[in-house]
C-alpha cells in the first residue's frame, strides 16, 4: 500500500487523531464538588470580578482554535468543512507534540467572511489563540485582519508560517554564499496567501518593524504572468505587491522572470520548472520549489542543472520548508506572555531562531529538521522575550 492507502487504514482505525481527556479523575464526592457543583462557583466569581483570571483558572492559558471553512485545503482545494477536519486534526496533534499546546480543530459551514469573522470574535472567551488555517486567498487576508484586535492572538498559518520558515532559508543560503540579503534578486511564483506574504516579508520596509529584510528586487508572477502595473486583472492583494516588486514594470512568463534571479520560491504547481530553466539563473542559485506532494522542479533535476541549494515541501527530501518549524513555537511564545497579537516583530524573531538553530548550515541543512523537538522551545523562547521587552 502507497502513503495514501495507510493514511485511510490509519484513520478508519483511530476514528479521529486526538481526544479530550480529564486532568482530574472524579472518583469521590470531594472531587465532584470541588470540579463541579458546587464548588466550582468559586472561579467563576473570580472570572467574574477579573476577566483576566481566566487564564489562572481555565483551558483558556494554553489552548487554541484551529479554525477553517474548507475552503483551500492543502492542494485539494475547496472540499469544505468536513474534509477538512482531518487536517486540522493533525494540526492539533503537532500543537500538542511540539509545544505541548492543546489544539482543538473548529471546522464551519459557511464561507462568507462576515460570519466568519463574527463566529471567531464570539468563541474567543474559550481560546487562548486563533490559528486561521486552509482559508482561500483573497479572503484569508481580509480575515486575519479584522481580527487582530479580538484580545487574544490570531494568525493565519498558511501566510505566516511557511513565510518565516522561507525567511529563516534565505537567512541561512545568505551565510552559505557569504552575501547579504539586499544583494539577492527574488523571484516568487504562485501570488495566494503564502506568496503574497513571503512578498511582505522579504520586500517590504515596513514602519513598525524593528528589522526591515529588504532584497535586491522581488518580481512576483501568478498562474498567467508576472505581476505587472499594466495588467488589469488583478486583485487588490496583488496590486499591493506591485507597491515594492517589479519596479521595471518587467513582463513576461515565470521563466522570463526567473532569468539572472539568485532566488526562485515555488508556491504553486508541480512540475513548472525544467534543467534548463535553473541554468538561466544566476550562479549556483537558491530553489525553493515547496508545491505539495509535487514540487516545481525535483531537487535531483534542479541540482543537476547548477542549483546552490534546494528545498521542498517534502520531508524525503533534504531542507524541507514546513510550518511545524514556526507555528507551534510561536503560538508557545505568545500564549505564555499573554501577547494579544503575534506581530512582525514576533514573525521576525522566529524566523531568526530558525535560522540561528542550524549551527553550521550545509547545502543539505539551512533549515531545521522538521522532526527536531527543541525548535519549537527556541522559538517561543525569543518570541515570549520579545514581547517582554517591548512592554
Amino acid at each position: 500500500m502507497d502513503v495514501f492507502q495507510r493514511s485511510i487504514v490509519l484513520h478508519t482505525e483511530l476514528k479521529g487523531k486526538i481526544r479530550v481527556e480529564n486532568k482530574l479523575d472524579i472518583q469521590t464526592k470531594e472531587d465532584l464538588s470541588l470540579a463541579y457543583s458546587p464548588g466550582v462557583a468559586a472561579p467563576c466569581e473570580e472570572i467574574a470580578k477579573d476577566p483576566q483570571k481566566v487564564y489562572d483558572y481555565t483551558i483558556k492559558s494554553n489552548t487554541v482554535a484551529i479554525f477553517s471553512d474548507g475552503s483551500s485545503v492543502l492542494g485539494l482545494g475547496n472540499i469544505g468543512a468536513h474534509a477538512a477536519i482531518p487536517v486540522m486534526e493533525g494540526k492539533a496533534m503537532l500543537f500538542k507534540k511540539f509545544a505541548g499546546i492543546d489544539g482543538f480543530p473548529l471546522c464551519v459551514h459557511t464561507q462568507d467572511t462576515e460570519e466568519i469573522i463574527s463566529i471567531v470574535k464570539n468563541i474567543a472567551p474559550v481560546f487562548g489563540g486563533i490559528n486561521l488555517e486552509d482559508i482561500s486567498s483573497p479572503r484569508c487576508f481580509e480575515i486575519e485582519e479584522r481580527l487582530q484586535d479580538i484580545g487574544i492572538p490570531v494568525f493565519h498559518d498558511d501566510q505566516h508560517g511557511t513565510a518565516i520558515v522561507v525567511l529563516a532559508a534565505l537567512m541561512n543560503f545568505c551565510k552559505l554564499k557569504n552575501c547579504k540579503m539586499q544583494d539577492l534578486k527574488v523571484v516568487i511564483n504562485g501570488a495566494g496567501a503564502a506568496g503574497i506574504a513571503i512578498a511582505r516579508y522579504i520586500s517590504r520596509p515596513d514602519p513598525n518593524a524593528s528589522k526591515q529584510q529588504l532584497v535586491k528586487s522581488l518580481i512576483m508572477c501568478d498562474s498567467k504572468a508576472i505581476l505587472d502595473r499594466d495588467r488589469e486583472d488583478l486583485n487588490d492583494f496583488k496590486e499591493e505587491v506591485l507597491n515594492y516588486s517589479n519596479p521595471q514594470n518587467s513582463k513576461g512568463t515565470v521563466y522570463d522572470a526567473i532569468k539572472g534571479a539568485d532566488v526562485f520560491i515555488g508556491v504553486s504547481k508541480p512540475n513548472i520548472l525544467r534543467g534548463e530553466h535553473i541554468e538561466t539563473m544566476a550562479k549556483d542559485p537558491l530553489i525553493l520549489a515547496l508545491a505539495n506532494p509535487i514540487p516545481e522542479i525535483m531537487p535531483d533535476v534542479a541540482y543537476a542543472h547548477g542549483a546552490y541549494v534546494v528545498g521542498t515541501g517534502r520531508s524525503d527530501f533534504a531542507n524541507q520548508v514546513n510550518n511545524v518549524l514556526a507555528f507551534p513555537g510561536i503560538f508557545l511564545g505568545a500564549l505564555r506572555s499573554k501577547s494579544k497579537r503575534i506581530d512582525l516583530n514576533m514573525k521576525f524573531a522566529a524566523a531568526e531562531a530558525i535560522a540561528n538553530y542550524v549551527k553550521t548550515p550545509s547545502r543539505d541543512c539551512i533549515i531545521p529538521n522538521a522532526l527536531d523537538a527543541g525548535v519549537a522551545e527556541a522559538v517561543a523562547t525569543v518570541v515570549e522575550n520579545w514581547v517582554k521587552n517591548s512592554k
